[in-house]
């Protein structure tokens, strides 16, 4: 099965400026049924509060964070630092998607709207690590300022079809990302707390994904070179934050982010759900990203099949040692 798309003016007719305008409509009526199927929720209402104790500083009766004092496990803890490191950049996402997609008609209600939406996620997060003793409060912050003070650059801000595919993506391995965090994490308590927050990411992602196929119907050729250029230079919005090399590094072993699940559970559904590599009528420089990007996911899967086997391998030889 193939899809026609129609060429509707010459590639260079297309300007980030005209874009937007043409998607308006588009995003007011994604914007009318997100607001329909979502779901308000209270962030307070997912923290073990009762579990929670005075640290040192202003109360004499302040207890000292210990190692022991969490049922997270160890790789439960890396991956609920890096997520929330993630969200606690919203100050600077907000500027970069209101920048480019504006703050007025139904491009700025959205903005702003997901900006609120995110907002819980971060602030249930680190209720949860806080009252739930998960991690070191004071290294918690340290990171969250340095990881702030740097500030946030996307990679896609020279191109609003850019970042409208980078989103799409993001958004739903943001979501992948939370839902095995609290699936490894060993507390139920958190695992709730993640799934609900993932809730959010699909419907985010859902959203983006949905104007992206509406961009793919306006300017197929256009489209096709952002989404080839999103795939193959895709990195995670938390990749500057302190230690992330090795805390992905953790993640991609312990079966919460790795090339595998991005391959199979980010990549692979948003393509197929568009039919983006079965798309016809592309003129030239389309037709080659289209080439280009199913090459690379071939060669992509191709990797994530040597990092299972040597994950495979890792796991036989633990089990050996009775670990």
């Amino acid at each position: 099965m193939t899809l026609t798309s129609p060429h509707l003016g010459s590639s260079d007719a297309w300007t980030d400026a005209r874009l937007l305008y043409a998607l308006e409509e588009v995003v007011e009526k994604e914007l009318n049924r997100h607001l329909k199927v979502v779901k308000d929720w209270m962030p307070h209402e997912y923290v073990p509060w009762s579990d929670g104790r005075n640290f040192p500083g202003l109360f004499e009766d302040g207890e000292a964070w210990e190692p022991q004092q969490s049922k997270v496990t160890d790789i439960g803890k890396i991956a609920l630092v890096v997520n929330l490191l993630t969200e606690d950049n919203l100050p600077s996402y907000h500027h970069e998607i209101a920048t480019l997609f504006g703050r007025d008609g139904a491009w700025g209600t959205w903005v702003h709207r997901w900006t609120a939406e995110e907002g819980r996620h971060g602030i249930v997060m680190r209720d949860y690590l806080l009252a739930s003793r998960a991690v070191d409060p004071d290294k918690l912050e340290q990171f969250r300022m340095s990881h702030m003070s740097e500030g946030f650059e996307s990679d896609n801000r020279h191109s609003m079809l850019h970042s409208v595919a980078y989103v799409a993506f993001q958004e739903l391995a943001t979501r992948i990302s939370h839902r095995n965090t609290g699936h490894q994490s060993g507390d139920p308590v958190c695992d709730r707390m993640l799934s609900r927050i993932a809730t959010d990411e699909n419907l985010h992602m859902v959203f983006y994904r949905n104007l992206l196929g509406a961009a793919f119907e306006l300017a197929p050729d256009l489209t096709m070179q952002a989404v080839r250029d999103v795939v193959v230079n895709f990195r995670m919005p938390g990749h500057g934050m302190p230690g992330f090399e090795r805390a992905a590094a953790q993640m991609a072993i312990g079966e919460i982010y790795n090339l595998r699940i991005h391959h199979d559970d980010v990549l692979q559904p948003v393509l197929r759900f568009l039919k983006v590599l079965e798309i016809d009528g592309l003129g030239p420089e389309g037709l080659k990203a289209q080439e280009e990007l199913g090459l690379y996911m071939g060669g992509l899967d191709a990797e994530a099949s040597k990092f299972d086997e040597k994950l495979a391998a890792r796991k036989a030889r633990m089990a050996a040692r009775g670990r």
